[in-house]
């Protein structure tokens, strides 16, 4: 009789589980028949006022924010949303208290190495895994963790995740430019033949050297915590995509916040597309 009663108890999470996953897949069924965003962007914004709210220890916020984030990623993924990129620290963050900044890059080579596990998000979707901004500022630890996770999935198929560290727009567009600069002024004494107009830098050749060329950009924005500053984070790239800020903290953001957000760009897609025609 025990041994039958534990079989049901057992059995219990695992058909709520599974209840859970087909009302998913359905909610997901209905939101496809509207326009759906190719690529969504967080800021993942208040896990150290989360830490305090909750009386966590150093870190405490964005190892839940972690969770988060992979459950953000496979309900993304689900919907058939290609392209996610997060705003995981900026360069701009290294001010931050040394002990801060050192448990939060412990943290990101803790957090690489599992999305390399066998059975991980990344694996489960085939995901390729991208990491943006100025690498060079990472300790060598840490750039070798990112450069591995890049190396180890770039022949992936699936999704793409973004993951932008060391990263401000300002850095980005130096860099874009100083690349662009070399590759027009190589050969100096050719360029001295041209119209002026030829060697100036153009858009088309900074958005070349961009950290995120080759990727469509973001259809929406997401900053959580309710907070309404952009923080230096894909000005160009977002100039024409929706932008939301619920008031939730980043580790309490859900299932049912993704939802909200696709449904309220669905509303605003007719105008999104009408200002991006006339550009």
């Amino acid at each position: 009789m025990v041994t039958v009663m534990g079989k049901i108890q057992s059995f219990i999470p695992d058909l709520f589980s599974g209840f859970l996953c087909f009302l998913r897949g359905i909610m997901f069924h209905v939101l496809r028949h509207g326009p759906m965003p190719k690529h969504i962007a967080f800021i993942m914004d208040g896990n150290r006022r989360f830490s305090r709210r909750h009386n966590m220890k150093l870190g405490g916020g964005h190892r839940v924010g972690y969770h988060t984030l992979i459950s953000t990623l496979q309900y993304c993924y689900e919907m058939g949303i290609k392209y996610v990129t997060v705003y995981a620290f900026s360069i701009d963050n290294f001010k931050r208290k040394p002990d801060e900044v050192e448990e939060m890059m412990s943290l990101m080579i803790e957090k690489i190495e599992e999305f390399l596990q066998k059975g991980s998000v990344i694996s489960k979707y085939n995901m390729r895994i991208n990491f943006w901004g100025n690498l060079k500022l990472l300790k060598e630890p840490v750039r070798l963790a990112a450069e591995k996770a890049m190396a180890a999935t770039a022949a992936n198929s699936g999704p793409v995740l973004s993951i932008c560290v060391a990263y401000t727009l300002t850095d980005e567009i130096t860099h874009a430019i100083n690349e662009a600069c070399k590759e027009k002024y190589a050969c100096r004494e050719e360029e001295e033949q041209e119209e002026e107009e030829d060697r100036a830098i153009s858009v088309d050749d900074i958005e070349k050297y961009l950290y995120t060329e080759g990727c469509p950009d973001p259809d929406i924005l997401i900053r959580t915590s309710g907070e309404t500053r952009l923080s230096n984070f894909l000005l160009l790239q977002t100039a024409h995509c929706h932008l939301q800020n619920p008031y939730a903290l980043w580790p309490e953001f859900s299932l049912w916040h993704l939802i909200w957000a696709v449904l309220n760009y669905q509303r605003v897609y007719p105008y999104l597309e009408k200002i991006k025609k006339s550009k």
